[in-house]
């Protein structure tokens, strides 16, 4: 079992930038994958960004080039940076470790890109 908790969320004008973190606790050892996903209202859950134990990262094409995800694995912690923030860019953003194929999931945090 994996506890996540995200933090960072807020309000920020377009074309601000914030910094989403995620610390992990648990059963860290079995993590392999950690990622952000987000929601929007009416929307499904997507993708955002991921990045692998060795470092290997993914992208949604919507944010390449303006979010950055990074992971220190000795705290056990992943971070998104979002910069060139777009309205379209408010969601909830929800934290993600793969643990021997299992889809661990933290409370999420809410981004809104609003002027």
């Amino acid at each position: 079992q994996v506890q996540l908790v995200e933090s960072g969320g807020g309000l920020v004008q377009p074309g601000g930038s914030l910094r989403l973190s995620c610390a992990a606790s648990g059963s860290i050892f079995r993590i392999n994958i950690m990622g952000w996903y987000r929601q929007a209202p009416g929307k499904q859950r997507e993708l955002v960004a991921a990045v692998t134990s060795a470092g290997f990262t993914n992208y949604a094409d919507s944010v390449k080039g303006r979010f950055t995800i990074t992971r220190d694995n000795g705290k056990n912690t992943v971070y998104l940076q979002m910069n060139s923030l777009k309205p379209e860019d408010t969601a909830v953003y929800y934290c993600n470790a793969i643990t021997g194929g299992v889809a661990n999931w933290g409370q999420g945090t809410q981004v809104t890109v609003s002027s």
